[in-house]
């Protein structure tokens, strides 16, 4: 009889035992959180392709736990610094595509016009200082769009005062890009397709500091071409607006 009650006393004390143990939190979610902690670490270390490693774990192993889409965001962001351009782009447009409304969309079009911005770069012709006519600026133009969709779509965003700076200048890039290729028209005698390149930036960019080299280009294209008219009303811009031009 003592040992039956000895052993519901036992037991009693087990049960309770139990009942007052403090709930653990679940082992997987604390280990997806141990590891994203652990890229975000060298992520902000700057050790960006160690960090793309360690994010691309915990997105293979959690892809759909409470971390997923933020290990998205760092990824983009990784693969940005990395100077991993195509596959920061995949995964930006990976991301708008799954998740339309999506209250990050602005940073992710910021960093979608970072990434095409970069990507027309060209370390040794930037450091040198020189423009090419035949440079190919597909990318920047894009860049552009991108930085335009987060100013109209989100006004009220942290980034949008910075996408405004960008646009304007990638408007005086693509604006010195135009001069330069109407340059090269010039010296091949191609003058009517060098006043049209002046022509465009007067329609797309006339706010740029290119346009005065725009009117001129157009006004010396206009004189070889014999066509005074044009040339003559063209002239008459150049001065109305630069009135201390002397060129002609």
């Amino acid at each position: 009889m003592k040992a039956k009650f000895l052993l519901i006393a036992i037991v009693t004390l087990a049960l309770s035992a139990c009942a007052g143990k403090p709930s653990q939190p679940d082992p997987s979610s604390q280990t997806a959180q141990a590891m994203y902690q652990q890229a975000k670490d060298v992520l902000d270390n700057g050790l960006y392709n160690r960090a793309v490693e360690l994010l691309q774990a915990v997105e293979s192993r959690y892809p759909f736990g409470p971390l997923a889409r933020q290990v998205q965001l760092d990824l983009i962001y990784a693969y940005y610094k990395a100077n991993n351009l195509p596959q920061a782009l995949a995964s930006i447009d990976r991301f708008i595509r799954l998740n339309p409304n999506q209250p990050d969309l602005d940073y992710v079009y910021y960093m979608r016009g970072l990434a095409n911005l970069k990507a027309d770069e060209n370390g040794f012709q930037d450091f040198f200082g020189i423009d090419r006519a035949d440079r190919d600026l597909s990318s920047t133009r894009q860049a552009f769009d991108d930085f335009k969709i987060l100013v109209s779509n989100y006004p009220a965003s942290k980034y949008s005062e910075e996408a405004k700076k960008r646009m304007v200048q990638i408007k005086d890039t693509l604006a010195r890009h135009e001069l330069l290729v109407a340059d090269y028209y010039m010296r091949r005698g191609a003058f009517l397709a060098a006043a049209n390149r002046g022509k465009y930036v007067l329609e797309y960019y006339r706010d740029s500091p290119y346009v005065e080299q725009a009117l001129e280009v157009m006004v010396e294209s206009y004189d070889k071409l014999g066509l005074e008219k044009l040339k003559t009303d063209t002239y008459q811009v150049l001065k109305h607006n630069f009135p201390a031009n002397n060129r002609f």
